[in-house]
């Protein structure tokens, strides 16, 4: 059995500045690419580079197998990490530069439409599998959505696909995030330009290393982390802080972001509006966006929600959960926000442990 790991999340973090408290120790892994990290923590490691379709290169990071004498540790699968175009470990396309304007003209349509089969593809004939198990936390979801429900062959390499906090509609969400839809069009891409939306510099890191592990200010840094998450400090492990901005934000485009506004604004869920009929007539031979239908998807699917997530709002999961032809499962982790999947302490009891139970049952 196999499984793939991809997961996707927007995070925003704001600056604070100070120079009191007591400097903990730094993480080493906050300055450590993919491949570093896994083997730091005693594992192999692979790294592959994905062309898709459409001429980017995505990394994709494999664990092969686990610890050596480690039966009553790893479960035993081969773990794959995917990445998205334009993040960090995704920045490379064999016709653009990423200085370019036309490396960065994309949302999670293109995410859907050749990043996911290229990976998934990738694995399958490098495994020999012909099915393999899809993890997908936040944007990680809404790709799988896409691309399950429209690419009918793509669908059928897929055992399993497990949901943590899965977007679809934000037509309920909280999140400040949301805030942006009410920027028109033009202004939007006046103030945010039309190429990397949120790019991972040397000032995020110097934040979490420098800033926020001092131990007076880590509440204030843990609010602007998760301001645009929602915030559970309680579940977090603050000791890794640096960590996690050392890796965050990993970059998106602006268009991106925008697809994001559109669905907000709307309501829906589907494709990036190109902003005239003509233009969605070129590219949809249509004058509208065509909305996407989750329940074209037979993929089997298990879900996890949290009951305080601002990003993927419990109302827009009740509305589809029912979409869903072949859910198999659904849980609602009433304190949970939208990054606590990934990060809460309490997350293997509360999420992971059921997925492997699941999967051993398969």
């Amino acid at each position: 059995m196999w499984l793939l790991l991809i997961t996707s999340a927007i995070s925003i973090f704001g600056g604070v500045h100070g120079l009191f408290g007591i400097l903990e120790p730094n993480n080493p892994e906050t300055s450590m690419n993919i491949s570093q990290m896994i083997n730091y923590w005693g594992y192999p490691s692979e790294e592959y580079g994905v062309v898709t379709e459409d001429g980017y290169v995505l990394g994709v990071y494999r664990i092969p197998y686990g610890k050596s004498n480690s039966e009553n540790i790893d479960a035993g699968y081969d773990v794959w990490l995917g990445n998205s175009r334009g993040n960090t470990w995704s920045r490379k396309n064999i016709y653009y530069s990423p200085d370019s304007v036309e490396f960065w003209a994309f949302s999670f349509d293109e995410m859907a439409k050749y990043d996911l089969p290229a990976t998934i593809d990738f694995i399958v004939q490098k495994t020999g599998q012909e099915k393999i198990y899809y993890v997908g936390h936040s944007q990680g979801t809404t790709i799988g959505f896409i691309a399950f429900s429209t690419n009918p062959s793509l669908a059928k390499k897929i055992k399993t696909f497990y949901a943590l906090a899965p977007v679809a509609t934000v037509q309920y969400a909280e999140s400040p995030l949301k805030k942006l839809s009410i920027i028109p069009t033009f202004l939007f891409k006046a103030l945010f330009g039309n190429k990397m939306f949120m790019a991972h510099n040397y000032f995020d890191q110097f934040i979490g290393t420098e800033v926020c592990s001092r131990e007076v200010l880590d509440l204030l840094c843990s609010n602007t982390l998760f301001v645009f998450c929602g915030f559970d400090k309680k579940n977090l492990n603050v000791s890794r802080f640096d960590v996690y901005l050392g890796h965050n934000p990993a970059g998106t485009s602006t268009q991106d972001i925008l697809h994001w506004a559109q669905l907000a604004r709307s309501g829906k869920f589907q494709a990036f509006n190109w902003g005239s009929s003509s233009q969605n007539m070129l590219h949809y031979n249509q004058e509208t966006p065509p909305d996407y239908d989750v329940s074209a998807m037979t993929v089997p699917i298990a879900v996890w929600n949290g009951g305080n997530d601002i990003l993927a709002d419990p109302q827009d999961v009740a509305m589809l959960l029912p979409k869903l032809p072949n859910l198999r499962y659904h849980k609602e982790i009433l304190p949970y926000n939208h990054l606590d999947f990934i990060w809460a302490m309490n997350a293997p009891q509360e999420v992971y442990n059921e997925m492997l139970s699941m999967m051993a049952e398969d």
